[in-house]
This record gives structure tokens, C-alpha cells and sequence, in this order.
């Protein structure tokens, strides 16, 4: 793992603030946009008294990296799966409460961190890192350790396989404005990422889950659904949609919001972001109320 450390020349902006930042590439990123990473590495050392550039060449040396920053500010340069990384390594050294993440996003798949509030550009995520300010933001975590920044899908049923899921573009109008964000939400991410032609492995049709939202059913096993979106809302709950498959007239979604969800019955796979995860027969995800902490653009 190649790693260098520059400070700010005397002649760099008086306003530059005095941080230092441990600067962790993801090697996707070098490998897919060398050009936005060394810009992003030109602005953030140009701005702060002392910028740390780690090079990892896999994951264990992105954590090693990680783990090692000090009383350095981490920034990762990457696309939302180094994102998603360094969340989940966060989180399970439970680091998360200290430590304020930032991102320059570069890389294809960029869909979460346009939904979070991040800039895509180079330069406009680089200074966002400069001049921007902590958001806490709610974090759903499962009963394995994982973690959720943006949504979790269960889609039941022979669909293309996309880098990404959700609802359609006409599913909208009967929603609540709260359901509407999240389907939003969802199509960005799913929009992010081209369609590929294979079926979801382990989707052979309409599903039969039990559905729980703070000990409340919202359906049971004796109802087929087509899918299941759950997503962190604000406040520190998590909002839920149930889609009961269709059987001439188009049903009503099922919506529900509440701090605990669990999700049971045959063994099912779900996306948790940009991971297809299980097959597993009962998940529960938690909110975390402002768990972790994201550096955006002021304002």
C-alpha cells in the first residue's frame, strides 16, 4: 500500500483550513478514473496544512488504512461501495459516534451519494470536503452487523437483474409524500446502474413474508407480495412499503413507519444498497438515530 504525505506549500490560500486529512482511494476508482482521483488529491492537499494519500490495493489494506488515521480527518475517494465500506468498518469497531466521514464520490456506481447530498464533480466534492459541515444521518443496522445508508429491497419476484432496484416511474401516485422521497430514492439508485439480462438469483416468483413494523403485522405469510422497500426516514424511524401482489386491479401498497422491522419466511435474498445479500430466513434491521456523520456542502 503506497502512502505519501504532502504539506501546504507557504503560498496556499490564507484561507485554507488547518486539518489534516488521511485521504483513502479506493483502487476502483484509480482504475476507472485516474484523472477526477488526481484532481481531488491536488485540491484537498492544496487546501488543508497536511494531506495523508493512502494507495490500498484491496480491502484489508483500505482498513488497515482506515484504522490507522490518528487524529487525521478520513476522506474516501471512491464510488458507494467504498462508501458503504468504510460506513460498515465504522461501525463495527464502533467509531461512528467520533468520527465525521467525508467523500469525494468517483467511480460508475454513484447513485447513493447523489441521494446523500454528495457532489459527483471532482472539484465540487473536493471543496465540499474543505468547506462543508457535519450532517448526522439515520443508519439502518441488521441483525447481522450490516448496515443500510439508503434503502433495503426484497424483490420477490423474475425481474432483470439490475445494479440496482426499486419501483417504476408510474408507481407513484397513490403514495404519501414521505413513500414518494423513498421511491425517489430508489429509482436514483436504480437509474445509476445499466440493466443486465440475467434474473435475480432466488426470485422464482411472488413471495410469502411476514412483515413486522415495531411488533405490528403489516402482512403476513397468507399474502403474496410483490416487493418490500425499507429505508432510514427522518427522526429515527425507518418507512416501509409492502407491495401485495396484484390480482386484477392494482392493490394498494401497505406503508408503515417505525424504529424495528423484521422481515421473515422462505429464505429470500434483499439488496442493501449496492449489495445483494442472503438468502436468509428472518432479517431485522434498527434505526440508529444520527448514528453516523457526513461531511456535505455548507448550506
Amino acid at each position: 500500500m503506497a502512502e505519501v504525505v504532502t504539506s501546504a506549500s507557504s503560498s496556499a490560500n490564507s484561507s485554507a483550513r488547518p486539518d489534516q486529512l488521511l485521504v483513502v482511494v479506493d483502487p476502483v476508482a484509480r482504475r476507472t478514473d485516474g484523472e477526477s482521483v488526481r484532481i481531488a488529491k491536488d485540491v484537498l492537499s492544496a487546501g488543508v496544512s497536511s494531506t495523508k494519500v493512502c494507495l490500498p490495493d484491496g480491502p484489508e489494506e483500505f482498513a488497515r488504512a482506515l484504522g490507522r488515521r490518528g487524529s487525521r480527518r478520513p476522506v474516501v475517494v471512491g464510488d458507494d461501495r467504498a462508501l458503504l465500506r468504510a460506513v460498515g468498518l465504522l461501525h463495527r469497531r464502533r467509531e461512528l459516534t467520533g468520527c465525521a466521514l467525508s467523500v469525494v464520490p468517483v467511480g460508475s456506481a454513484l447513485g447513493l451519494a447523489r441521494s446523500l447530498g454528495l457532489p459527483t464533480g471532482a472539484v465540487a466534492a473536493a471543496r465540499a470536503v474543505l468547506d462543508g459541515a457535519e450532517r448526522r444521518l439515520d443508519l439502518l443496522v441488521d441483525d447481522s452487523d450490516g448496515v443500510v445508508l439508503g434503502a433495503v429491497g426484497i424483490p420477490p419476484v423474475p425481474v432483470p437483474v439490475r445494479e440496482g432496484w426499486g419501483p417504476g416511474p408510474d408507481e407513484s401516485a397513490s403514495l404519501r409524500p414521505w413513500l414518494r422521497t423513498c421511491q425517489s430514492l430508489v429509482r436514483t439508485l436504480v437509474s445509476s446502474r445499466p440493466a443486465r439480462t440475467a434474473v435475480a438469483p432466488g426470485a422464482a416468483g411472488p413471495a410469502r413474508l411476514r412483515v413486522e413494523v415495531d411488533g405490528v403485522m403489516l402482512v403476513d405469510l397468507d399474502q403474496p407480495v410483490e416487493a418490500v422497500t425499507v429505508m432510514p426516514g427522518a427522526g429515527g424511524v425507518a418507512l416501509v412499503e409492502v407491495r401485495p401482489l396484484s390480482v386484477g386491479a392494482q392493490a394498494s401498497p401497505l406503508t408503515a413507519s417505525g424504529r424495528t422491522v423484521t422481515v421473515s419466511g422462505a429464505h429470500f435474498r434483499y439488496r442493501a444498497d449496492a449489495v445483494v445479500c442472503g438468502p436468509v430466513g428472518t432479517r431485522t434491521w434498527v434505526v440508529r438515530e444520527g448514528a453516523w456523520g457526513l461531511t456535505l456542502p455548507a448550506g
